[in-house]
């Protein structure tokens, strides 16, 4: 099931529309490493991700797995393992998914720059838990926690994200 990201910070899927987060770049088309823009276009729901600790796993339409404290996420575009999972520490710049706020509990893992990787067009966008005050993400869409669970559970495939 695909839901439709605006640039104005919705996120709707069937007849509900939940408060998003986007990046602090605003939503663009020419995505780069580092210029916190969450991309245009269509994202496939890869995977999601979630912290065992915090919560039982979500019920969704795409497979799901637990993540451990060495679990990290290359952003450094001259690696070879640039927008991939890896395995921290690592000598690279890598993000590490196992964090001290609850901001990745849960990570959907979107479908940007991974088939194939380009160096530099940017990594780890993600949908993952909102900030409590809904502030901007590095390029990420952000819901609440219930409601990411609640749209994961409803079947979400896929994300079309569009500027308003």
């Amino acid at each position: 099931m695909r839901a439709i990201v605006t640039s104005a910070g919705t996120l709707t899927l069937g007849t509900k529309t939940f408060r998003a987060a986007l990046g602090r770049g605003g939503v663009r088309t020419d995505k780069r490493e580092g210029d916190g823009a969450t991309p245009q276009a269509t994202l496939p729901l890869r995977k999601v991700l979630y912290r065992p600790d915090r919560g039982a796993p979500p019920s969704c339409a795409v497979p799901v797995a637990p993540i451990v404290p060495h679990d990290g996420w290359c952003d450094d575009p001259a690696d070879p393992d640039y927008n991939r999972p890896v395995h921290l520490p690592i000598d690279a710049s890598a993000e590490s998914l196992w964090r001290e706020d609850a901001v990745y509990d849960i990570i959907g893992v979107l479908g940007w720059n991974d088939s194939p990787v380009q160096p530099g067009r940017g990594s780890a966008i993600f949908l993952h838990v909102a900030r409590d005050d809904f502030a901007p993400t590095e390029g990420c869409v952000a819901l609440a926690a219930d409601d990411l669970r609640q749209v994961l559970a409803m079947g979400l495939t896929e994300i079309l994200v569009v500027t308003t």
